[in-house]
């Protein structure tokens, strides 16, 4: 199992951007099919404290539930970009 989980939506531009920048980094990472309703994540709400996607998780280092899109590309770019 992957230290990372992105929490996404089919179709979310927003989750295909982080979805590319995991890809560019090669990145593994498990992915988290969220109800189209926000009403119905749950999951998702307790981990990061809203209901929007992207969402990511990274045990590795302490990241509990990351939302906005940008911040999580520029997230792991800072934290795995150099190191690849």
């Amino acid at each position: 199992m992957s230290d990372l989980v992105l929490y996404e939506l089919e179709g979310c531009p927003y989750c295909a951007k982080v979805k590319d920048k995991l890809a560019d980094l090669d990145l593994e990472y498990e992915s988290v099919m969220v109800p189209s309703a926000h009403a119905e994540r749950t999951e998702v709400e307790e981990i990061s404290g809203q209901t929007g996607v992207p969402v990511l998780v990274d045990e590795a280092n302490d990241v509990d539930g990351m939302p906005e899109s940008d911040d999580i590309v520029a997230y792991l770019e800072k934290t795995y970009g150099e190191a690849s």
